[in-house]
């Protein structure tokens, strides 16, 4: 009896085209998790169809079932443990020999799988034409030709699906070796099968060949003998080749792909290069590349900050004008206070200093994605950030914290191991985010001049790459080397898109606001219970006779832990005045010193809450401490250093 509920994955490379698909087939029906136990993000979502209830999940972008990264271990095991009804293999027809190096691997889980035969329009603008009914027999599982960013062949593809489940869900044909190996993994499934294991003996035993640690622990513990006999099968195949076992199926698997491809495609050569290929060549050029790169990120920056400050000015604004409103009906009591200085204080933080910089952020970021170019700039950028032992793709969420450190701490996911995502997060909470930006141009380029402001953001670039490096050399393990696929260009799909940041957006928002809350309410009941000024004299060892600032600015620092722009709001409430140049013993050298520590210290809040959602308490409370004590010493030394000039 055929059940009415059916699990059906997308497995493919990135950026060959999952995500539309996904939308196509979920619309708003989807939502975003993490795995159980990881931090690598989850899509998933339902449809209804012929009467079917149709569970999608959008596995992450890959290029092999190896446990060379998080996210190839999670689709193994998911595949193989979970057992989906269907997986659909999305495969960019523009690189057919590439991605069915990864259909081969997906052939070996034995799990009924469809191709979504992805970007033909781009393949046949390349010259390449495919016999998609060749390649449906040669591989023994249905291939349906789509153009997912137009919605071409997506009905299609959901009908086969439905059809393959119906029939019961035919494997895969089985693709073979040379003699010699095929022989050996023959041997080894015959003792695997006899052993309780999840996935198939045929894959269990090839990845004993090909030295798979993960396998290799599981299988020694119920039956070492299996995995001496691999080890012996495997110098067999060594001495023949005269290469590691591993190099030769991935060899053997290469050359499969290429032959299939050979055999279905047929290809013109096109008489002159093609638009996106002249632009690949310009913006990947040694020296115009960087400079492309250069003007865009300054204009995107400065196009988001512009943006950002006119719509946070106008949100806060607007939410203040209801201030009267909140008094009228809560009084100007405690209650009151409370009400509105602690929880409406921090949700009109959280709508108006966040969100305006963070939408944007995330529209520029998958437009960029979407389009090929981001991958571009991981490219240009490898050998920079690999000074500090990390890899271009690093650059992405450093570029994020420009606008917020919490989604800078969030796109860390993207780093392929844990050692690379923590360093990463240390990176990005060091970056100045929009919030700092306020307090640098308002309080130091505004009193004391723009090129100090500028000094500062040099100050700061140099402080991340010197503890970028020394905490390379401190965390233990080796940098991985940058593994990512360089798309070809194409036009964004927008629903994509926005579909994207809203998912991003919410789960900012989910995590961020009720921490941002919470802390306002509590500074909020320590103003209110006059606890602030007992607090700023405990403090005064640090900031009056270390630091060389009035004593009542131990208030304004506090105030930034929940938000670093409240620091100068702070300073502007118990100063009595904006104009801070007439405040006594608060001159040019207390403003840089008072700026400097701000932008080094205690990330807010929020990024607090983003670094316990990734890496966990113990982590988090490590960066914690050690920025805010970094803080303190090079702010103490930049003041003795300043008084002399």
């Amino acid at each position: 009896m055929i059940k009415s509920k059916f699990i059906v994955v997308l497995a493919g490379n990135a950026n060959v085209g999952k995500s539309v698909i996904f939308n196509h087939l979920t619309g708003l029906h989807q939502h975003i998790g993490n795995w159980p136990g990881k931090t690598v993000g989850k899509a998933e979502g339902t449809l209804h169809f012929r009467g079917y209830t149709i569970d999608i999940i959008d596995l992450p972008g890959i290029y092999s079932l190896s446990t060379f990264s998080i996210e190839e271990l999670i689709s193994r095991e998911y595949i193989a443990v979970e057992t989906p009804d269907l997986v659909i293999n999305v495969v960019d027809a523009s690189v057919l020999e590439r991605n069915l190096f990864f259909t081969l691997q997906l052939m070996e889980l034995e799990a009924p799988m469809v191709i979504a035969l992805n970007q033909v329009d781009m393949a046949e603008k390349k010259g390449i034409e495919i016999n998609y009914k060749k390649l449906e027999k040669t591989l023994g599982v249905p291939v349906i030709p789509t153009v997912a960013i137009r919605g071409t062949g997506v009905y299609e593809l959901l009908q086969r699906c439905v059809e393959t489940i119906e029939k019961g869900g035919e494997k895969p044909s089985r693709m073979k070796y040379g003699e010699e190996i095929e022989k050996r993994i023959k041997g080894l499934s015959e003792t695997v099968k006899k052993v309780h294991y999840p996935y198939p003996a045929r894959w269990t035993a090839i990845k004993l060949l090909e030295k798979d640690e993960q396998v290799e622990r599981e299988i020694r513990e119920v039956k070492p003998e299996i995995v001496s006999a691999a080890e012996k099968f495997a110098e067999e195949i060594e001495e023949i080749h005269g290469h590691s076992c591993s190099t030769v199926i991935t060899s053997e698997r290469y050359e499969i792909a290429g032959y299939i491809a050979r055999e279905v495609q047929h290809v013109v050569p096109p008489i002159k290069p093609l638009m996106r290929e002249r632009l690949h060549a310009l913006t990947t050029h040694r020296i115009l590349g960087y400079l492309i790169m250069a003007v865009l990120l300054l204009s995107i920056f400065y196009s988001i900050f512009t943006f950002g400050d006119y719509t946070s000015g106008l949100l806060s604004d607007l939410f203040y004008c209801l201030e009267p409103i909140f008094e009228s009906i809560f009084g100007a009591g405690i209650a009151g206070e409370l009400i509105w200085g602690g929880i409406m204080g921090g949700i009109i933080a959280g709508v108006a200093i966040a969100l305006p910089y963070i939408i944007p952020f995330y529209l520029v970021l998958y437009f960029l994605e979407d389009s090929g170019y981001l991958s571009r700039i991981a490219f240009l950028l490898d050998n920079v950030m690999h000074r500090i032992g990390l890899h271009g793709k690093a650059f992405i969420p450093v570029m994020l914290s420009f606008g917020c450190n919490v989604p800078g701490c969030l796109g860390c996911r993207i780093m392929e191991t844990e050692r690379e995502r923590l360093l990463t997060a240390f990176v990005v909470t060091l970056v100045p985010c929009a919030a700092t930006t306020v307090i640098i141009l308002g309080l130091v380029g505004t009193f004391v001049g723009v090129q100090w402001a500028l000094a500062l953001y040099i100050i700061d670039l140099v402080i991340i790459f010197l503890l970028g490096r020394l905490a390379f050399k401190a965390l233990p393990g080796e940098p991985t080397a940058l593994i990512m696929e360089m798309s070809d260009y194409r036009v964004p799909h927008l629903q994509t898109v926005l579909r994207q940041t809203l998912f991003r957006l919410m789960e900012f928002i989910k995590m961020a606001f009720p921490l941002i809350i919470v802390g306002s309410l509590l500074i909020k009941l320590a103003e209110v219970m006059g606890l602030l000024n007992p607090i700023a004299s405990v403090l005064s060892p640090v900031t009056v006779t270390w630091l060389g600032l009035p004593a009542i600015t131990g208030i304004a620092l506090i105030f930034g832990v929940l938000r670093k722009e409240l620091t100068l709001i702070m300073l502007a409430t118990l100063f009595g005045t904006t104009n801070f140049a007439q405040v006594p013993n608060f001159g040019p050298v207390q403003m840089i010193v008072f700026t400097l520590v701000t932008m080094l210290y205690i990330p807010c809040i929020a990024t607090i809450a983003a670094l316990v959602r990734e890496f966990g308490w113990k982590r988090a409370l490590f960066i914690t401490v050690f920025e805010i004590v970094f803080a303190i010493l090079i702010g103490g030394i930049a003041f003795r250093l300043l008084m002399l000039v």
